[in-house]
């Protein structure tokens, strides 16, 4: 996989982010708002950034994090937000290599610890990042407005 490239995104890769996002949401038989222009939005938010995986000229994947205080660690923490990999580079260790790469920035970064939810029944993304060192640690309860 030397041929795959780990890169920050930048406000020219934001349809490929929607078109990936997007990838995400169908595969959950959801939809997803989001647009080109709160992708420019996300990238220049403090502490805000996505991570790109690219063969040649093709986008394959994204990571999707933030970095923000957190009063109880009096340090930095990172969220991973979204993770996805295109239908057709799917096995290839893709969102390994994502997920290596984030947690280097968020070392890098002084964080504290890194974290990601995924809902209760996706037992692959779960064994996931099992594979990749986190652990079961809380409950992540959340209310849509």
């Amino acid at each position: 996989m030397a041929d795959i490239q780990i890169r920050d995104a930048v406000k020219q890769d934001a349809a490929e982010v929607v078109r990936l996002v997007r990838v995400l949401a169908d595969d959950d038989d959801e939809t997803s708002e989001v647009s080109e222009e709160f992708v420019h939005e996300y990238l220049v938010y403090p502490g805000c950034g996505i991570l790109l995986a690219q063969e040649s000229k093709d986008v394959l994947g994204l990571l999707s994090y933030s970095v923000r205080p957190n009063l109880y660690h009096a340090g930095n923490c990172c969220l991973i937000e979204e993770l996805v990999v295109d239908a057709t580079a799917r096995s290839r260790g893709i969102g390994g290599m994502l997920v290596s790469a984030i947690m280097e920035k968020a070392g890098k970064a002084g964080c504290a610890e890194i974290s990601v939810s995924t809902m209760p029944d996706n037992g692959g993304a779960i064994r996931f990042y099992r594979k990749h060192g986190f652990g079961d640690e809380a409950v992540y309860l959340e209310r849509h407005f």
